[in-house]
C-alpha cells in the first residue's frame, strides 16, 4: 500500500494540490445533453475528474413498497428506493458516449460501481479508477471485485465507524488494490458543516496511513477549502448546471462558478500551507525598511562618547537592530558620523 495514488497520470498526494472531482450523480435529470454540458462545464472550472454513477434501480435495489424501503424525510420524501434510482440513475447506454467524450476534451472521468456488473461494464470502457460510495463501503465484496481490477479506488467513509473503515481497507488489499485512497463524508444531503469534524483527517491519516480526502455535502466551499489546511488531498464535491434544475441532486450541488472559485481556491490553500520556514520571504524582501533599527540623531566624531540621546530605535531597518541599543551606550567611536546615519559595527569599538 502506497501513501499515493495515479489516475490518469495525476499524481495525487499531500504533495500536490488537491485533485478535485466533479460528481454528477443525478444531476443529468434523464437528459444525454445535459450530461454532456456537465462534464464540459467541469472541465471549464477546472476540476481534475468527474464522476458518474454506474447502477440501474434493480441492480441497486427491489422493487417494494413495504416499509422498508420507503423513504421518510429529507430531499425524496415519499418516494420509495426504487423510484429514486429509477429517477436518479445514469442510463448504461449513455456509459460509452460519456467517456468518449470527457477523453476528447481532456478530462479524467471514472465511476461509483454498485453491483460486479456495473464494474464488469466499467472495465470494458477501461475505467482509470474507481470510487466507492458510502452507502457501499460495508459492501465487502464488491470492494474485493473492484480491487480485482487492480485500478485505483477511492473509499467514501461516511455513516463507517474506524472498524467499518479498517474492514473495507483489508477488504482492498485481500482483493489486490496497491493504490487506495479514503474520503471523510457525512452522508447528509446536504450535511451541515458543524457535522463534520475536519480533525477527523489528520487521524484517519496517521490511523490508516492512505492518502485521505473530503467528500464534502456542504453547500457552499468553507468546508471543502478549510479541510486542505487539515491535510485532504482529494475534494469531491457533487456538480450541477442549476441549482434550482430540480433533480435529485441539484439542491445541495456546486455550480460552475462555485466549482471554478473552489478549484481556484482549494490550489492557493495548498500553496499557503508550505514547508516549516522562519526564513525571509522573497515578499518581504522589500519592507525591510519599515522595521525598526538604531540610528545616530547627531552629528558626532571619531572618539565620541554613544549616549542615550545620540542614538535611537526608529524606521527603517538599515541599523543595526535595537537590542543591541544597551550594549552601545558607553561605547567610543571609531569613525566620525552624521545625523541620520544608520549604526554600524564598522563604525563603533564594540
Amino acid at each position: 500500500m502506497t501513501n499515493k495514488l495515479v489516475i490518469d497520470g495525476c499524481e495525487i498526494s499531500p504533495d500536490n494540490a488537491p485533485y478535485i472531482i466533479a460528481e454528477m450523480s443525478a444531476n443529468h435529470n434523464g437528459n444525454l445533453d445535459t450530461a454532456f454540458r456537465i462534464i464540459e462545464e467541469a472541465k471549464k472550472s477546472g476540476a481534475d475528474a468527474v464522476k458518474i454513477q454506474t447502477y440501474t434501480p434493480d441492480t441497486i435495489t427491489l422493487n417494494s413498497d413495504q416499509s422498508d424501503f420507503q423513504i421518510k424525510g429529507g430531499l425524496w420524501d415519499g418516494k420509495t428506493l426504487y423510484e429514486l434510482y429509477e429517477w436518479a440513475h445514469t442510463p448504461w447506454e449513455w456509459h460509452k458516449p460519456l467517456f468518449e467524450y470527457a477523453r476528447q476534451i481532456g478530462i479524467t472521468i471514472f465511476s461509483s460501481p454498485f453491483d460486479a456488473t456495473a464494474v464488469d461494464l466499467l472495465e470494458d470502457l477501461n475505467a482509470p479508477a474507481y470510487k466507492i460510495a458510502s452507502f457501499e463501503a460495508v459492501d465487502l465484496p464488491l470492494i474485493k471485485y473492484v480491487a480485482a481490477t487492480g485500478k485505483p479506488m477511492i473509499i467514501s467513509t461516511g455513516m463507517a465507524d474506524a472498524e467499518e473503515i479498517q474492514e473495507a481497507i483489508e477488504a482492498a488489499r485481500e482483493g489486490g488494490c496497491k493504490e487506495l485512497a479514503i474520503l471523510h463524508c457525512v452522508s447528509g444531503y446536504p450535511a451541515p458543516a458543524k457535522d463534520y469534524n475536519l480533525r477527523t483527517i489528520p487521524d484517519m491519516q496517521q490511523r490508516f496511513g492512505l492518502v485521505t480526502g473530503l467528500s464534502d455535502h456542504t453547500l457552499d466551499n468553507t468546508t471543502a477549502i478549510a479541510s486542505v489546511a487539515m491535510g485532504a488531498s482529494i475534494i469531491e464535491k457533487h456538480f450541477t448546471l442549476d441549482r434550482n434544475g430540480g433533480g435529485p441532486d441539484d439542491s445541495f450541488s456546486l455550480e460552475p462558478a462555485e466549482l471554478k472559485a473552489l478549484c481556484r481556491d482549494s490550489k492557493t490553500a495548498w500553496q499557503a500551507l508550505g514547508n516549516i520556514d522562519y526564513g525571509r520571504k522573497s515578499s518581504e524582501q522589500g519592507n525591510v525598511q519599515f522595521r525598526r533599527s538604531l540610528y545616530f540623531t547627531k552629528d558626532m566624531q571619531a572618539g565620541d562618547v554613544i549616549t542615550e540621546d545620540s542614538i535611537r530605535s526608529v524606521r527603517p531597518g538599515y541599523g543595526l537592530p535595537p537590542k543591541y541599543y544597551s550594549h552601545l551606550i558607553g561605547k567610543k567611536l571609531k569613525k566620525d558620523v552624521k545625523y541620520g546615519e544608520p549604526t554600524y559595527y564598522e563604525a563603533i569599538n564594540t
